[in-house]
């Protein structure tokens, strides 16, 4: 048995027992923005470090970004919802921030 036949074999085992039933976005379209925006070099190491068990700051603030986009679909109260916009706009900078001096030290 070739190991794809073997992953797809463990896959199908793992659905039918209800392992994936419960995923966090179940049935909603995967955001990869932030994904591809990122340069690849950077998230080939982002790759390495995470495998490793660690999280770069700048992925703790996407995962804090997608986190209060979730808190925002969620909220029915405007002065919350406004609050939560400009914690996501904050958020946003900051990161978009770090991205760009990421971008000026490849290039200097």
């Amino acid at each position: 048995m070739s190991i794809e036949k073997a992953v797809e074999e463990i896959i199908r085992q793992a659905q039918e027992r209800g392992e994936f039933d419960n995923l966090k976005g179940k049935g909603k379209p995967l955001d990869l923005t932030a994904y591809f925006e990122t340069p690849e070099d950077v998230r080939m190491a982002y790759s390495v470090l995470q495998n490793a068990g660690m999280v770069s700051a700048e992925i703790e603030l996407l995962q804090e970004i997608t986190a209060l986009k979730e808190r925002l679909a969620s909220t029915h109260d405007e002065s919350m919802k406004r609050k939560v916009k400009k914690l996501i706009s904050e958020k946003q900078l900051q990161f978009d921030l770090m991205m760009e001096r990421q971008k000026k030290q490849r290039k200097g």
